[in-house]
């Protein structure tokens, strides 16, 4: 056995794949759900799911930086998903809301999201599918 590091091959690289990975994820995505991005995608997904909450607490609970959640959050609103009131204990916060027309787009795009997910993942075997599943969590 040799100690001689193996070659640097971008192929092989983690970051790399993972990119590909999100780029092949994205475009099946936008095929589908033109009319909001992933991101946007996923604040409608959290809010329906969690209710009304502080721009901060949504940036975390999508794992969103500060600047990003607000983009995000910005975008929704002029479309008409989403809706900003500042907290009434403490003005300087900021609440988003789902509008009814960002609660019936993500009721109605559910099941495309999900059908994007498994085109995503068609490659693999259901088996294949629960361990890559598994590995990525154990590396957030």
């Amino acid at each position: 056995m040799s100690d001689t590091p193996k070659p640097y091959s971008l192929d092989d690289q983690i970051g790399y794949v993972l990119r590909r990975v999100t780029q092949r994820h994205l475009a099946i995505f936008a095929a589908q759900i033109p009319e909001v991005t992933t991101t946007q995608f996923a604040v409608l997904a959290r809010l329906a799911e969690v209710g009304p909450m502080s721009q901060n607490q949504l940036g975390r609970a999508t794992a969103m930086d500060a600047a990003t959640i607000k983009g995000v959050v910005d975008r929704l609103v002029r479309l008409g998903y989403a809706a900003t009131a500042a907290d009434p204990e403490d003005r300087r916060r900021l609440t988003v809301t789902l509008t009814d027309s960002g609660a019936a787009l993500f009721s109605a795009r559910t099941a495309t999201a999900l059908a994007v997910s498994a085109e995503t993942l068609a490659p693999l075997t259901p088996a294949e599918q629960a361990h890559l599943l598994a590995l990525l969590a154990r590396l957030t």
